[in-house]
């Protein structure tokens, strides 16, 4: 019997625990954070205006929270809804029972006395129904807030979880909702509208119920004039101002880059991401890829993409992902600057500037120009017209494919994917055996924002240079690109750059200087006579690429302070005619540097170049048969090749033939420096070249020279293994023309196929001949004897159904 009253007391003591715990959490305990809600993705300008947004999950516009606000907009809204907020702890009992008594006299709840702080406190619990209780909790609530929070912090929330009518929420979204500004620059008559409007958005809003809304931000102008707040002039001015039109869409200056960072970055200060972009050139490039846009859709060609990087810092200033505002119906909506696409020749400044590091090259070596068969593998110039040698330089800026093919053969495909690489390209997934020399012709993808950053390196390396007065720095810090300024906000540039940052790229400012001025020097299409002027007033380096099947047209142009970067084609890779990089990329190229400020051009870092002797027609390194010249060269680390095409030769007094010592009297030889050239060489050298003598022939007497020269080569079948000879549409077979380049070109050259005479030529050697399937062999006689003999097979190809 005694133990009952022990257990009663527990119960009892435990229930008031729990009420007492109950009314705690009810009314005490502040949420925290106070709002849960979804906030819009919000990507704002380098200056802070506002370029594109993303609707909350919830459908709503709500701005992240501001962390100012306008003083008209505090001013009217504390005014209007709580005359006494700075002086109170949460709660004005004035207006509590001003509003009881204004409820008991009309026998409904027409005023809830509530502060701006119980009204945060409501909006944070969803608005739950009126009653006493609730308004106790509120009261309690009001105050707790009051004591964690400033009187500035609690405003600020308060204007940002407002409701503003229809689905915006806070005073940035309503600011550009209905206003189209930030909202720091608001007007008076502005700034009233938004104060009063909360009251009961959903019967005034700037759509609909016009009247009682101007009504009401009128009274309101009227108070502040009468407390003084605004003068008579800007009473008169702000009642002057009519009431906005209904809600106008918000900015979307940069739809791919929003989409490309919410995806990437989507806790960034609560969905605010303040960008490198600036606000008026994004506008600008948005109006110039519509306008290009519209042109290019009348070739069948929909989508385009245009980057701009500042050199100096790597920021990115304007982002055109794709043709904006358009329709998507050709794709759009497809982002193709981070889309990996074919290159076309757009790596060819990086090949060339490894090649001039490591002295593969000089700046004007000989490269080889004619067709070529690498073991199957048959690539051609663009043009389909060949040079036979080419300078290196001159190959850059005419973007030759041969010549590049033989020089990423010299400096090797598996040392240049290394480069590739450490410049940041992502889109390598293979190992370079894959790739081979079709690397430098399209045969790897690369993205366009991670090009466009490879050449800025190259700039920016020269930049340094300069600022720091020719003394080199960890050039790894340098490379990548970013979206992000750094006040505050996190800066995130390229994963990759961080990735590689021990990896140096070993690129001097005396071989990116030689590459950079070969690309300034690229030919200009003649339908474009305007080009020429800008250049004049603007240099730029730049490079075009066209992938094969015409699907990818680039085109990258690089100054001391700007990279831009242009891809145009279709999302979907289908070709187009007319999809070419100098026609189609290189006038929005140079249409996006119009909009950038004037730039000028780099001095020549005369430490890192030397003056070295050149020959002065193959450009290697001189050698004592050359004719030399002096040139301005990168310093690299092997120093160059000697020249390869001058030899001294002996011929006869009337130069009509060569001799030697054991065929010739050795005191009338004339003793002469030529310049020669292989035969494939030479074969298209000469087109060219009408000045180019070819090497005299050898004296008939002199069997032993004869024996040591090679006079006759094939250029087609160049080695030939086996030809496959397709059948025409008519159902015959195909011939096959067989294409012979001599030394001396008049010279007569008769042909044999089998120990059979077929025929001979003169001057143009070229037969057209139709052997039957199996192997043959040809046979070539010149007339002073020379045999050049070839084995070869035939196999005849069916069409394909």
């Amino acid at each position: 019997m005694k133990e009952k009253p022990i257990v009663l007391t527990f119960g009892f003591w435990l229930a008031v625990g729990i009420l007492i715990y109950s009314i705690w959490y009810i009314f005490f305990s502040l949420p925290n954070p106070l709002f849960h809600d979804p906030y819009s993705k919000v990507l704002m300008d380098r200056d802070n205006q506002l370029l594109s947004a993303r609707v909350a999950q919830d459908g709503q516009w709500r701005f992240p929270i501001v962390d100012t606000l306008s003083e008209k907009y505090s001013k009217a809204v504390i005014a209007f809804e709580d005359k006494r907020f700075r002086k109170h702890n949460g709660v004005d009992g004035k207006a509590l029972c001003r509003a009881a008594l204004q409820n008991i006299q009309s026998g409904t709840i027409v005023s809830g006395g509530s502060t701006i702080t119980m009204q945060l406190i409501r909006m944070a619990s969803k608005n739950p129904p009126r009653t006493i209780l609730q308004k106790v909790r509120e009261v309690i609530l009001a105050t707790r807030l009051e004591w964690t929070w400033s009187k500035d912090h609690i405003l600020q929330s308060y204007a940002s979880h407002a409701p503003f009518g229809g689905n915006v929420v806070g005073i940035e979204a309503a600011t550009w909702r209905y206003f189209g500004k930030n909202a720091l620059n608001i007007s008076w008559a502005e700034a009233a509208l938004l104060a009063v409007l909360p009251n009961n958005p959903s019967m005034l809003h700037p759509g609909r119920g016009r009247k009682p809304l101007l009504a009401k931000r009128n009274r309101l102008l009227n108070s502040l004039f009468e407390a003084g707040t605004i003068d008579n002039i800007t009473l008169e001015t702000a009642l002057s101002e009519p009431i906005p039109p209904a809600p106008r869409p918000l900015p979307n200056l940069a739809p791919h880059l929003t989409d490309r960072l919410t995806s990437e970055q989507s806790e960034i200060n609560n969905g605010v991401l303040r960008t490198t972009i600036d606000k008026s050139l994004q506008e600008n490039l948005n109006a110039l890829a519509q306008r290009h846009g519209r042109h290019l859709s009348s070739s069948g060609i929909y989508n385009l993409a245009i980057i701009i990087q500042h050199v100096a810092t790597g920021e990115i200033l304007g982002y055109v992902g794709n043709i904006p505002n358009a329709q998507g119906k050709h794709g759009q909506s497809v982002d193709i600057i981070r889309s990996s696409r074919s290159t076309g020749s757009i790596l060819k400044p990086l090949l060339y500037g490894a090649a001039l590091q490591e002295g593969k090259v000089l700046s004007r070596s000989f490269l080889l120009d004619h067709p070529i068969n690498f073991n199957g593998y048959r690539p051609k110039n663009f043009s389909s017209s060949y040079s036979g040698a080419v300078p290196a330089n001159l190959a850059l800026s005419r973007s030759l494919n041969i010549p590049f093919i033989q020089l990423l053969q010299q400096y090797g495909s598996d040392r240049f994917y290394n480069i590739l690489k450490s410049h940041g390209l992502t889109t390598l997934p293979y190992q370079p055996e894959h790739y081979g020399l079709s690397l430098i012709l399209g045969g790897a993808e690369v993205r366009l924002d991670e090009i466009t950053s490879a050449y800025s390196y190259m700039a920016r390396t020269l930049n340094r240079y300069h600022q720091t007065n020719g003394q080199y720095y960890d050039e790894s810090a340098y490379r990548g690109y970013s979206f992000y300024t750094s006040d505050g906000i996190p800066e995130i540039t390229n994963p990759l750059s961080r990735d590689l940052i021990q990896q140096p790229l070993h690129f001097r400012v005396g071989a990116i200087w030689k590459t950079l001025e070969a690309m300034r020097q690229v030919e200009r299409p003649n339908d474009r006579g305007g080009w020429e002027y800008f250049l004049s007033q603007r240099p730029v380096a730049w490079k075009t690429g066209t992938s094969f099947g015409f699907r990818d047209a680039w085109a990258i142009g690089v100054t001391p302070d700007y990279t831009v970067g242009v891809w145009v084609g279709n999302a979907d890779g289908t070709g187009r005619p007319d999809l070419i990089g100098i026609k189609a990329a290189g006038p929005l190229m140079f249409d996006a540097f119009a909009l950038l400020p004037q730039t000028g051009w780099w001095q020549s870092p005369l430490d890192d170049l030397e003056n070295i002797k050149i020959c002065s027609v193959s450009g290697d390194l001189s050698t004592p048969n050359c004719p030399a010249i002096t040139s301005l060269e990168s310093k690299s680390i092997h120093g160059g090749i000697p020249c390869r095409y001058h030899k001294k030769i002996h011929t006869t007094p009337d130069q009509s033939y060569q001799v030697d010592a054991s065929c010739y009297p050795q005191e009338d030889m004339q003793h002469l420096k030529w310049f020669t050239l292989p035969p494939r060489m030479a074969y298209y050298y000469r087109s060219e070249h009408p000045e180019w003598k070819p090497i005299p022939p050898i004296h008939p007497n002199c069997q032993q020279l004869t024996s040591n020269q090679a006079v006759m080569r094939l250029i087609y079948p160049q080695a030939p293994r086996r030809i496959l000879v397709p059948r025409n549409m008519d159902g015959s077979w195909s011939r096959t023309v067989f294409e012979l380049a001599h030394q001396r070109p008049a010279t007569k050259v008769y042909w044999h196929i089998d120990d059979r005479f077929i025929g001979a030529t003169e001057t143009f050697h070229a037969m057209e001949l139709f052997p039957e399937p199996g192997d043959h062999v040809l046979t070539l006689v010149d007339a002073d004897g020379n045999r050049l003999t070839q084995k070869f097979t035939i196999q005849q190809q069916e069409l394909e159904e």
